[in-house]
């Protein structure tokens, strides 16, 4: 099997408007606006200062845009194997979308008699929570209890990507909005750094600068956090000293 350092490098480089790749101008309204109540605007930027949507309108258009180049100059094409396996999980993942799409469109009408994107807030995370199955998530709020801070959700199960295989439309969703609001900007996401400056991460400026070594994340180690991290009491204090009440939002351009 050839290594993914040998796959040859397309020129596809990040779109810097909303072109649509995959979604329909509908679709696209209906995953933006349902992006922003998952991680909705506030006193930080939210998903759709983010552009997530462009994020996962990418993500779905095909292989084209899974592996971003060492350098992110570009992506890397895959072939064979490689590529019929990823087709066949974009190809399974665009229904998914494509049903969740629909899905959102007629609960809304039935409970509102309008579609989704002509919900109020309020009305939309009522949808929203309709499709999940599942109640609607409590704020956490950071104090110095260490085990109050844990949330809902726990601790992620390992530090490797979350796999969304048989997740159904709304876990996939949430998922992909949180891969695209932190993940590189060069996957059409995290537009102007938004999700990193966030959480006070100021990450590199290019993909480059982490193959040369000008970038690194030594500062951001906590070599006295144990596992699992999210309870560790060295990543909890951490947090309670940096968090802030008030930060500008940053410009996505």
């Amino acid at each position: 099997m050839v290594s993914q350092s040998e796959w040859p490098t397309t020129t596809a480089s990040p779109l810097k408007g909303p072109q649509r790749t995959f979604f329909t101008e509908h679709e696209w309204q209906v995953i933006e606006a349902a992006t922003a109540r998952i991680i909705p605007t506030d006193y930080d930027p939210g998903a759709r200062e983010a552009q997530v949507v462009r994020f996962l309108d990418r993500f779905l258009s095909g292989t084209d845009y899974i592996y971003a180049s060492a350098r992110g100059d570009g992506f890397l094409e895959m072939s064979g194997k490689e590529h019929e396996a990823w087709q066949n999980r974009i190809e399974h993942r665009q229904q998914v979308y494509r049903d969740g799409i629909q899905t959102l469109d007629e609960l809304s009408e039935s409970a509102y008699r309008r579609g989704f994107t002509e919900l109020s807030d309020e009305e939309r995370d009522a949808v929203l929570t309709k499709a999940s199955g599942k109640p609607k998530p409590k704020h956490v709020v950071l104090s110095n209890d260490v085990a109050s801070n844990a949330g809902e959700g726990g601790p992620p199960p390992s530090n490797q990507p979350v796999n969304d295989t048989g997740m159904g439309f709304f876990d996939m969703l949430v998922t992909h909005t949180r891969q695209g609001f932190y993940a590189d900007p060069v996957y059409g996401g995290n537009a102007g750094f938004i999700g990193w400056r966030v959480i006070g991460f100021d990450g590199p400026n290019s993909l480059a600068d982490t193959v040369d070594g000008s970038y690194t994340t030594t500062d951001y180690m906590l070599m006295s956090a144990k596992w699992p991290y999210a309870q560790s009491p060295a990543v909890q204090a951490y947090r309670i000293t940096h968090a802030t009440s008030s930060r500008p939002i940053p410009s996505a351009e």
